[in-house]
């Protein structure tokens, strides 16, 4: 017999990786746990207004940052600068959101629900926590999960099975799902015209960062029409985050202020680690600042013109 017949007898004597039992398992698992969840979600829905209106604002958050994608099918890839002074316009507007549309109804969430006695140390400290156990959540997740920034690289366990299609995939989802979170504890809080004002401020932002996101994957080499796809998926996360916020945070009074404070430590995880430092590497610094500031204002004239 000949050598090569050999090693091609013994080749297809192995049992095929993708038809191994466990891994079918492993399939069911997950296919059960996604349909648990849709259920909840439903289930949610239908008795839920909140969430219903989570999912209305979610989803044009969704929509603004499809929109923002757009321009990338007509135009060239806009400069750097600019995309600079994006990030720091988005950084601006989350953190007037942070403050005025997170943690002060946080605070008086906390207070109204009497939590640990309700006095203003009572609600500070309980408002803290939920800005930590949010950050922590997020930094557990960014070291957790393989993903890719768009200018410092591949960080998280290592992912040498994985494209870098879908390390970018995980880092946008990183991104937007405090977003998302955000906007569904505002309308968990039961104050329709400041989570109105949150949710807006969310998608204006969303619009440059669409353009942003899709601008960035056309540089990293893939096709125009695929960046603005994916973009586009991007903003999807945000609607399934608003009801999930919703959902969790409508459950209780006592777990409202913990909803807000964890959204808004989210929030901040996102803007001191992704989005300040990507807006500020290229040497763009007074751009990027200069849009902050205008997002930053742009977000509080909404938030207490509208209150």
């Amino acid at each position: 017999m000949h050598p090569d017949d050999v090693v091609t007898s013994n080749i297809s004597l192995e049992p095929a990786r993708g038809f191994r039992p466990r891994t079918w398992i492993g399939f069911a698992i997950i296919a059960l746990g996604t349909c648990a969840a849709l259920a909840f979600l439903w289930q949610g829905l239908q008795s839920s207004q909140a969430a219903q209106h989570a999912l209305i604002g979610g989803s044009i958050a969704a929509l603004a940052t499809a929109l923002g994608t757009l321009p990338v099918l007509l135009t060239q890839q806009p400069s750097e600068r600019l995309q600079d002074t994006f990030f720091g316009f988005g950084a601006g507007v989350m953190l007037a959101a942070c403050a005025f549309s997170l943690v002060i109804p946080g605070l008086e969430a906390a207070r109204i629900s009497g939590a640990f006695g309700g006095g203003p140390w009572a609600a500070g400290s309980v408002v803290g926590a939920a800005i930590l156990l949010g950050g922590c959540v997020l930094l557990w997740m960014d070291k957790v999960l393989p993903h890719e920034h768009f200018i410092k690289g591949r960080e998280g366990a290592p992912a040498q099975k994985l494209r870098r299609t879908w390390l970018f995939v995980f880092a946008i989802a990183l991104h937007n799902l405090p977003e998302g979170l955000a906007i569904g504890v505002g309308y968990a809080a039961n104050e329709g015209v400041r989570a109105n004002a949150l949710a807006i401020g969310i998608a204006i932002q969303d619009v440059p960062e669409g353009l942003v996101v899709a601008a960035a994957l056309l540089a990293a080499g893939y096709g125009r029409a695929f960046a603005v796809l994916l973009g586009m998926a991007s903003g999807l996360v945000e609607p399934l985050g608003a009801v999930v916020g919703a959902l969790i945070a409508g459950h209780s009074a006592l777990v409202l202020p913990w909803g807000l404070g964890f959204a808004a430590g989210a929030m901040l995880f996102v803007i001191s680690h992704e989005i300040i430092p990507e807006s500020h590497r290229k040497g763009h610094e007074v751009f990027a600042t200069a849009g902050l500031i205008l997002g930053f204002v742009l977000m509080m004239i909404l938030d207490t013109a509208l209150a």
